[in-house]
């Protein structure tokens, strides 16, 4: 195990010109700390140093619905916290003037290790991931212009656009650089896997529990990889095509057609609190996850080969195996994460 380290973002402090108002205006640096138990950040802080007001400043757009065409649909309408940032209960998303999306909400956890972002990969950077669900006419369908024009007029986006960015200027890319900086931190480390891993207080599994760890590490760590519990790859994993959709994943971004029925590999980490699962929503149990891997799976020309094995397809598994891995699977729940009062709205 690699030792814990943290990484300082050195960034300079902005004051104003006004000294009574001094404490409003000052901004200071975040720590970012890596877990002991991750990979290294796929992330450039450099490029976007997370600072205090820079922090607020992202939780304040993610929250705020004014930024959407009928006012109410923020990003934290569809990813709600407790439900580790997902639209928990919804097989879809939901956008404005109850629009109904394509796709299952996908959670809001350790963004800054990946490098491509949304089901297809449709996105290859954090700060311009939430171009797509802004501008989209069945989620946000936000207008830049209008929503630049909505922050200029408010006292409190003037004074935090002024000291979380050198130029301080109210434009689209540091309302990018800001949401950025929030996504960044909303990191879920600190489940009772992670302190089992890490040897922490706390960190106690059950004989049940450690069996279905093992388990998986033999049948489901080739795609959910790492203490992340994602390769970040884009596989089919044999699900039947809803004619209804007929969404073709990777495809429709690359246009290759090796692509086709490919979807991003999930993290697994609050698993026991996103249902439902897979991109469009279908299966409502881990219970229903395991039986599709075990006999659920629908041979096609893209599907992974992991999955078509000696003739066979799917992955066995028994009604103890599948028991014992749903056990570890929810260990994999960060309270922490969950309740941290710095990432919720109020």
């Amino acid at each position: 195990m690699k030792a814990k380290y943290i990484i300082l973002l050195i960034f300079p402090l902005l004051w104003s010109c006004s000294t009574d108002e001094s404490e409003d205006y000052q901004d200071v640096p975040l720590n970012f700390q890596v877990p002991a138990n991750f990979p290294p950040l796929a992330y450039d802080l450099a490029n976007n140093p997370p600072t205090e007001k820079g922090f607020e400043l992202g939780k304040k757009l993610f929250y705020d619905g004014r930024l959407a065409s009928d006012g109410i649909v923020s990003c934290g309408f569809c990813h709600i916290q407790e439900d580790a940032f997902t639209h928990h209960g919804h097989t879809l998303s939901h956008g404005v003037d109850d629009a109904i999306g394509t796709r299952n909400t996908p959670p809001i956890q350790n963004l800054a290790y990946q490098t491509t972002f949304m089901y297809d990969g449709a996105a290859s950077h954090l700060d311009l991931q939430p171009i797509i669900p802004f501008t989209s006419p069945i989620e946000m369908n936000g207008d830049f212009a209008k929503a630049i024009a909505m922050m200029k007029g408010d006292s409190a986006y003037q004074k935090l656009f002024k000291v979380a960015f050198t130029d301080g200027q109210i434009n689209s890319e540091n309302m990018l650089k800001a949401l950025g900086q929030f996504m960044v931190m909303v990191t879920s480390s600190n489940s009772r896997f992670d302190k089992y891993r890490r040897n922490e207080s706390g960190g106690t599994l059950t004989q049940d529990e450690k069996d279905g760890y093992a388990i998986f590490n033999q049948k489901c760590s080739s795609c959910h990889a790492t203490d992340l519990f994602t390769d970040n790859s884009f596989r089919n994993n044999g699900l039947l095509i809803d004619p209804a959709y007929n969404d073709i994943g990777r495809f429709r971004v690359t246009e290759l057609p090796q692509d086709k029925y490919k979807f991003k590999v999930p993290s697994l980490r609050n698993i026991e609190k996103t249902a439902p699962y897979m991109h469009d929503g279908r299966l409502f149990t881990l219970e229903a996850v395991m039986d599709h891997y075990n006999s659920g799976v629908v041979n096609s020309a893209t599907l992974d080969p992991i999955l078509s094995k000696n003739g066979s397809l799917g992955i066995p598994l028994t009604a103890t195996e599948k028991l014992k891995i749903i056990a570890f699977l929810k260990t994999l729940t960060d309270t922490q994460y969950l309740t941290d009062k710095r990432f919720s709205e109020y």
